[in-house]
């Protein structure tokens, strides 16, 4: 039985946004929305800092691209992992043939 979706109001750089959302992840949307306003926040606090100014669609941008790129980062890095956990088996595996056949 498919989910009937929910609107949210959500609040991200002083603006308001109605979001449909699944019924039950409306919390994870609002901490989506809390990460991204964070982010667009430190962004325009950062450039202002720096005496520019920038837009909310050109902060929008660039915390998108951010948020993009630390999770390529977790996905690389969930990769090598994955690839760490399977030789660590493997070995595992060997050794564990092995006492088995020394126990022969």
């Amino acid at each position: 039985m498919a989910k009937t979706p929910n609107t949210v109001s959500l609040t991200i750089m002083e603006r308001e946004y109605r979001i449909n959302c699944p019924e039950g992840a409306e919390s994870e949307l609002r901490e989506a929305a809390s990460y991204l306003d964070d982010k667009m926040q430190e962004i325009r606090e950062a450039s202002s800092k720096a005496g520019k100014v920038l837009g909310a669609d050109r902060i929008a941008v660039i915390a998108a691209l951010n948020i993009t790129h630390q999770l390529r980062e977790a996905q690389s890095g969930q990769v090598q992992t994955d690839v760490d956990i399977g030789r660590l088996n493997k070995r595992l595996d060997a050794l564990l043939e092995e006492d088995s056949q020394l126990e022969l």
